[in-house]
């Protein structure tokens, strides 16, 4: 992990606040002292900075047993219910909705099965759920909502075309109505991107600095992580494995191109090829494109590993897996290896919502993710202080 310095500049005062915050978030149950070590800071500004967070309640302190003369430092830890957030997935076959606490643990969740959902029916039903959910909160803090949604985002010959992406939202400002609807700081991602978030905070990702997510959805998407963050590329793009030609002169894909891997590997695909062939059938039909798209990632990422995760479920996910072996040789087959080139997700399906949460949580609580997510300029404010109160 990257790690994050704070400033001594009178102005940097709410950076330092949320820089502090972020390192317990991270590194909790932790002392003051090497908190001021990992952050640059001395050990009295964050003194006064985790007093003031305690206050707030984002953070909580205990002391383990005395040994020896003198009292135990304080360890500091994120207090779970300090703050809450909602994560949104909107997908072609209905949205899903999660109320999040800090620690990431699900507090509430709802479905609301929408074939093809239009935009205004989507952010009618998202407005109805933030405010269901801030109920539950009774006056705690909710940070901001984050959603999760099929990409690429601004390619016209790509964005919301075909059956994996959510048709009929081309032009639609989503960022201005989730903000409007939700009355919640707003924060949106591509779901692969999401997801791989979910997964390195709650899931087998934490383990690896540097791992490849492959998103099992509606369609299928990547995305590499690497310390710590998911990489975007330069206009938030990156990942469109699905779109990668792979069979020549194979099926017509709604990108104008032919032989796509998400028209043979996917959830659309698998439930559109599967009624035809059967399960084991299209898992073995299926399998060597499945090891070439490994091959690809490995020599193209050099991955830790790669996590294979999403909305498919467990059984299918693991039994695509056993049908990739044995794997092509790639910069990945060494002899060294501690852990296995590919393995299932332990997020599961909640992956993308909680990543979806935490897109909100870290971009108020830290600024790197403000940066990358939010809507407009957030470098001036102080949503640490500002957060939420909810009826």
């Amino acid at each position: 992990m990257v790690s994050l310095k704070g400033t001594n500049q009178e102005f940097g005062r709410p950076y330092n606040r949320r820089i502090v915050l972020e390192a317990i978030r991270l590194h909790g149950p932790v002392e003051r002292a090497e908190i001021a070590r990992r952050v640059g800071l001395t050990v009295q500004t964050v003194a006064n900075i985790t007093h003031e967070l305690e206050t707030q309640g984002f953070i909580k302190g205990s002391r383990s047993e005395p040994r020896g003369r003198g009292s135990p430092a304080t360890s500091l830890a994120i207090n779970p219910s300090g703050a809450h957030a909602i994560g949104v997935h909107v997908t072609p076959r209905g949205l899903e909705a999660a109320l999040v606490d800090l620690a990431g643990s699900i507090i509430a969740r709802e479905h609301r099965a929408l074939e093809k959902p239009g935009p205004d029916q989507a952010m009618t039903e998202i407005g109805r759920l933030a405010k269901q959910f801030g109920g539950k909160l009774k006056g705690k803090r909710m940070l901001g909502i984050g959603m999760a949604m099929p990409g690429p985002f601004d390619v016209d010959s790509m964005s919301f075309v075909g059956p994996t992406t959510l048709e009929g939202w081309r032009g639609f400002p989503v960022l201005e109505r989730l903000n409007r609807v939700s009355g919640l700081p707003a924060f949106i991602e591509v779901d692969h991107a999401a997801a791989a978030l979910g997964e390195r905070l709650h899931g087998a990702g934490k383990a690896f600095r540097d791992f490849y997510f492959l998103y099992f959805g509606v369609g299928l998407g990547g995305c590499m992580v690497h310390e710590g963050l998911p990489w975007r590329g330069s206009h938030r793009n990156a990942g469109e494995i699905g779109h990668l030609p792979l069979v020549p002169n194979g099926e017509p894909c709604p990108c104008g191109n032919r032989g796509c891997l998400e028209r043979y590997l996917s959830l659309e695909a698998y439930g559109r090829r599967s009624t035809a062939i059967g399960r084991e059938a299209w898992i073995s039909e299926t399998a060597p494109l499945f090891r070439n798209a490994v091959a690809a990632i490995e020599n193209l990422f050099d991955p830790e590993t790669i996590i294979v995760g999403g909305l498919a479920d467990n059984s299918l996910l693991a039994d695509l897996i056993a049908a990739a072996h044995p794997l092509p040789n790639s910069v990945s087959q060494r002899t060294d290896r501690e852990v296995p080139r590919l393995m299932r997700a332990d997020s599961g399906q909640d992956g993308v919502l909680r990543g979806a949460a935490a897109l909100a949580i870290a971009g108020v609580l830290s600024p790197r993710f403000g940066i990358l997510f939010a809507e407009g300029d957030r470098t001036e404010r102080d949503p640490i202080i500002a957060g939420r109160q909810v009826a």
